[in-house]
């Protein structure tokens, strides 16, 4: 039974071509598509209406949301569970998690939570969302992607200089401090890197948690590296110029070679398509955990431990402000059997 699909920052590379995807292969579902901007002074927003204007029967609405800002993540999910309560919008059939922040130009950013806001807009943010609106899925479950990164794996990206980790004081993933020494493309990737780590590792506690609660084990989470984007702005987007310049003159024309030694570079198109075919589960309805491209894959040993995993979904508990007054998943506040 179709519902409706929510997809964040989806005026980006990645999600355009996923909106046109799910609207002509998946016409029956109700898409609800969230943006920083929703005026078309913004080039990504107008380029997304455009794409949806080739489908007048869609159903479609763009929503405002800024994931650095916790209170409108709040307000945001108050307005569509009660949308989905009063039936103006049918049950949700996925979350895609899709929006990202990097900063590989500057120092530290901080958002006005106080976080730092690589690891707030990718993680924190996306984390209150989905507990949030659990509770409005329909009753036949459905599906929550969330995106990582070959990033989260040490020693997989060639952007690397310092390795991604879960430090033992988490409080650091979320005030870091300054960075020691001024660099901004090795330290900004670090923060990036380490926001994907979280996120797989969370993803394991989700679904450990959705398993157990009766209503809501129908919902399986994966948290998908939807590979290497040669003709992503992400390249051009707070980056130095060797990386605009790498994007544009090598990475783009040269994709079909780099291909050959790199099997998860292509474009934008291709990872949008295998993102809406999990969100729909029509690809790998019952499967839940990490993807690389559209398969199973093994994520970073890191991400698999289980007292890692338990820690982090606390402290996200706290940073996402998420109660047992405003989130369905009520085992979400017991200690989960794993030796603390």
């Amino acid at each position: 039974m179709a519902g409706t699909i929510l997809i964040t920052a989806a005026n980006s590379s990645l999600a355009i071509p996923a909106v046109q995807h799910l609207l002509t292969k998946y016409p029956d579902y109700t898409a609800v598509l969230t943006v920083r901007n929703v005026t078309d002074s913004d080039v990504n927003t107008k380029r997304l209406r455009a794409t949806i204007a080739k489908y007048p029967s869609a159903k479609t609405s763009i929503y405002e949301l800024d994931l650095a800002n916790l209170s409108a993540v709040h307000e945001f999910t108050d307005t569509i569970s009660d949308r989905i309560l009063h039936g103006s919008l049918p049950p949700l059939a996925s979350l895609v998690c899709n929006a990202y922040y990097w900063n590989l130009a500057g120092g530290v950013e901080s958002t006005k939570d106080g976080y730092e806001k690589s690891f707030q807009v990718n993680h924190v943010a996306h984390a209150a969302l989905v507990l949030r609106l659990l509770g409005s899925f329909g009753s036949d479950g459905g599906r929550v992607v969330l995106f990582s990164s070959d990033a989260h794996w040490p020693g997989k990206n060639g952007l690397e200089k310092y390795p991604p980790a879960i430090p033992d004081d988490l409080e650091l993933l979320v005030k870091p401090g300054a960075d020691e020494k001024p660099d901004n493309l090795g330290r900004g990737f670090q923060k990036y890197a380490v926001s994907k780590l979280a996120v797989v590792t969370w993803t394991y506690a989700l679904n450990r948690y959705l398993e157990k609660e009766p209503r809501l084990r129908n919902i399986t989470a994966v948290a998908i590296n939807p590979g290497n984007l040669s003709d992503s702005r992400a390249l051009r987007t707070n980056t130095p110029f060797m990386l605009v310049f790498m994007s544009r003159f090598i990475i783009q024309p040269l994709r079909p070679l780099i291909r050959l030694m790199d099997p998860t570079m292509r474009t934008s198109a291709e990872a949008g398509v295998d993102v809406i075919d999990l969100a729909t589960r029509t690809a790998h309805p019952q499967e839940r955990g990490y993807f690389t491209l559209l398969k199973p894959d093994a994520s970073a040993p890191d991400t698999l431990d289980e007292k890692t995993q338990q820690k982090l979904w606390e402290k996200t508990l706290q940073w996402a402000r998420i109660t047992p007054q405003n989130t369905a998943l009520t085992g979400a506040f017991l200690v989960n059997e794993v030796d603390n």
